[in-house]
């Protein structure tokens, strides 16, 4: 189970940052949802992504989560060794390319890039960093000396990738080209991942794109440094909360010359949703932590503390449901969509029945999620 203890400075209390576990919650409950609609064809737009550049509810997941994880890494109740830095992000790496190859392991298409693995990487740079940091005598003691030199290498990536993406020229491309398949990063992947992308030439999870994800991990980190030198928890939820709206303000200037892509996971990109993290994880901790509105957290923390075991059972359920085939019900009607057609969609609209599916889905998740915790299962990396 996911340990985040803060300890204030005036009173040298330890007290746990549950507000960190509903914001995980819900971030995971959103992406179950917003991955397991009934239909493809009938699904509420702010559950899609954006086409291109742009942001729905949806491109706020991803990020919401490395943030979360930076945060993580800051409040665990010891700095972790590198041993087990590496040794973690290798299973979330692994357990990434198990999700990607399941069910067929066909090595000439097995997707290399993918969702864990970014985490796994971002985790990576990340925990190293804040390890290096932290055992730098003068910054031990000192949260917010770490705080900035962590935000300075978190805005050096930011501006890195911005500076390559619109200046260095793709092969036989042009500089500053953010289409899906010119721009810098998907030549990258298709030199060195051609066969192994999301797509045919271009993959969102890339590995120059990468590069701005490590900076979000890092601002989630800044915050949890933030969280840890605040003098007051009302003074903590105040600053956090400030620094939300001012980069969500950065992020949405930026965006007028580099605009906010998921996909690409541009600088302005980076901006926006770290001040939106920053804010949502401000006003949770000041009406769970400070207020003490607790009562209505339960599922959410069951979901958050263990996040990791929800997305790989919602991940393996997903292609299962979807490898079956149903005898009789048509020819290579999946048993997913065999599911949706009896049990869902002839009992409301096709947009609520799409909707319906994929809370049905998360609602067994969670049923199995809160025997786990009950029972004080953890999928542990």
């Amino acid at each position: 189970m996911a340990t985040h203890t803060v300890v204030t400075p005036a009173t040298g209390a330890a007290t746990r940052l549950i507000s960190l576990d509903v914001f995980r919650g819900l971030t995971m409950a959103a992406m179950v949802i917003v991955n397991n609609p009934g239909d493809w064809d009938n699904v509420y737009p702010p559950l899609l992504h954006a086409q291109w550049h742009g942001w729905t509810p949806t491109d706020l997941i991803f990020p919401f989560f490395l943030f979360i994880a930076g945060v993580s890494i800051t409040l665990s109740r010891k700095v972790e060794r590198p041993s087990r830095i590496l040794r973690r992000a290798a299973i979330i790496f692994g357990l990434g390319l198990f999700l990607a190859g399941y069910p067929l392991f066909d090595l000439e298409r097995w997707r290399i890039p993918g969702v864990l693995q970014r985490i796994a990487v971002c985790y990576l740079i990340a925990a190293a960093a804040y390890y290096i940091v932290r055992k730098d005598p003068r910054s031990a003691a000192r949260p917010l000396r770490a705080a900035g030199i962590l935000a300075t290498l978190a805005a050096v990536l930011a501006l890195g990738y911005w500076a390559v993406l619109m200046l260095v020229p793709p092969p036989g491309g042009v500089a500053g080209d953010l289409s899906p398949e010119g721009n810098l990063g998907a030549h990258l992947d298709r030199a060195l991942m051609g066969g192994h992308l999301w797509k045919p030439r271009w993959d969102p999870e890339g590995l120059l794109s990468t590069v701005p994800a490590i900076a979000t991990t890092l601002l989630g980190c800044v915050a949890g440094l933030w969280i840890q030198a605040a003098e007051t928890p009302h003074r903590r939820a105040a600053v956090l909360a400030i620094a939300g709206i001012v980069g969500i303000i950065v992020g949405t200037a930026w965006g007028f010359v580099f605009p906010i892509n998921k996909s690409l996971w541009t600088s302005s990109y980076v901006c926006f949703t770290a001040g939106a993290a920053a804010l949502i994880l401000a006003l949770f901790d000041w009406a769970i932590d400070i207020k003490g509105w607790r009562r209505w957290t339960g599922p959410l923390v069951v979901l958050g503390v263990n996040a990791l075991a929800l997305y790989v059972i919602s991940g393996f359920l997903v292609e299962t449901l979807a490898t079956i085939t149903v005898p009789g019900a048509g020819e290579g009607t999946s048993l997913s969509r065999y599911i949706y057609l009896h049990y869902f969609a002839p009992f409301a609209a096709p947009k609520n029945a799409s909707l319906a599916y994929a809370m049905a889905h998360l609602a067994i998740l969670y049923v199995l999620l809160a025997w786990m915790y009950r029972s004080r299962i953890f999928l542990r990396a």
